[in-house]
């Protein structure tokens, strides 16, 4: 089972969900509105092979 990188752009309504291989290729990109119900039944196919995930947000979130 290959490991999983991923990253989350944080935005005002919608975030945008990237997972990479180690081979730097994209297997997920797809923006998503921010419902954490949404973003994780997405996530949810690739979660024994996430290793880490990033998010990335603006300042006017805490």
């Amino acid at each position: 089972m290959n490991p999983l990188y991923g990253g989350i752009d944080l935005h005002a309504n919608n975030s945008v969900l990237v997972l990479i291989d180690e081979q730097d290729q994209s297997v997920f990109d797809k923006r998503l509105p921010n419902d954490l119900t949404k973003i994780l039944r997405q996530l949810r196919p690739y979660q024994r092979r996430l290793q880490g995930l990033v998010v990335e947000s603006t300042y006017n979130w805490y």
